[in-house]
């Protein structure tokens, strides 16, 4: 892409091809997106605007963009945004890109909560912070811990909860799943009991990653993919202990990839969970397991 002056219509076609050429499947949206946020103009403005001569800085820093993307690195982490479950969110390449197959997790979560007072909730594997930040948005007596293994994500969070007026409500916590000071009883702490434990932990199996696409392959965190040989791991690490962790009558909820329904079903009720339930998505793929820790 030349950067001499040239018109904004210019611009979007060679954006667009560059994408194209590259591979890119929605090469034209993704070019007009990354113009969208370098000029911060709608497309009204565009049309009426198109004929007229971006000056070279502006379109050499557009080549940037488009080079990025051609390169494969995620739209989402070229301009650092997504929107989840109507709030807008941060992003970078420390976290996943919030999906909306896991709104389908925060909606169930919801329901859930819909005559619970001031409910609890505790997000393990929290990444971007949109799972909790969504349900404290939705909820405003809501309040939450988040927790994950990685400093760089819960940096993120945090983030997503300052932009979102939360971090009053909402509380970070490194951790190794339940590894952290605040789970033990121990120096006199006694762990705190949550209404909802939820969690989109890593659920790929280990074999099938170098199969995904290069945006995902290459530039998500491969910490927050990766579930083991079979993608369960997590889900075996996190149900023996999450009951400790829930107030009687509280549920535990995850997010699983479309082919462990059962599997993680028969994991919750070994471990003494009733209701369990599979949900799917709008897809019509299983994408959440829930479950009701038993009441005395």
């Amino acid at each position: 892409m030349e950067t001499e002056t040239r018109t904004f219509e210019a611009l979007l076609y060679a954006g667009a091809e560059i994408l194209k050429n590259a591979g890119i499947e929605e090469a034209r949206l993704d070019a007009w997106l990354l113009l969208e946020y370098l000029t911060g103009k709608n497309r009204a403005w565009y049309f009426a605007h198109r004929d007229e001569k971006a000056s070279g800085s502006l379109a050499s820093e557009y080549e940037k963009l488009v080079k990025k993307r051609a390169a494969h690195i995620p739209l989402q982490y070229i301009v650092h945004q997504v929107f989840f479950m109507g709030c807008e969110f941060y992003v970078d390449e420390n976290v996943l890109i919030p999906r909306q197959d896991t709104e389908t997790l925060v909606e169930e979560a919801l329901k859930l909560l819909e005559d619970v007072k001031r409910p609890g909730i505790l997000d393990l594997c929290t990444g971007s912070g949109c799972i909790l930040l969504s349900i404290l948005a939705a909820r405003k007596d809501a309040w939450g811990t988040g927790t994950d293994i990685m400093e760089n994500a819960l940096k993120v969070a945090e983030e997503n909860g300052r932009r979102l007026s939360l971090a009053d409500r909402a509380f970070w916590v490194q951790s190794d799943t339940f590894s952290a000071d605040i789970f033990q009883e121990k120096n006199g702490n006694i762990p705190v009991k949550y209404d909802i434990l939820i969690s989109n932990p890593p659920y790929i199996p280990a074999g099938e990653i170098d199969g995904l696409k290069e945006e995902v392959r290459l530039h998500e965190p491969r910490t927050a993919l990766d579930g083991g040989e079979d993608g369960l791991d997590f889900y075996r690490e996190i149900t023996p202990s999450a009951a400790g962790y829930l107030k009687p009558g509280g549920w535990l909820l995850y997010e699983i990839g479309w082919n462990q329904g059962r599997a993680v079903s028969e994991l919750l009720r070994d471990c003494g969970y009733q209701k369990v339930k599979v949900i799917q998505d709008l897809s019509g793929l299983d994408r959440v397991v829930l479950g009701q820790h038993a009441c005395p």
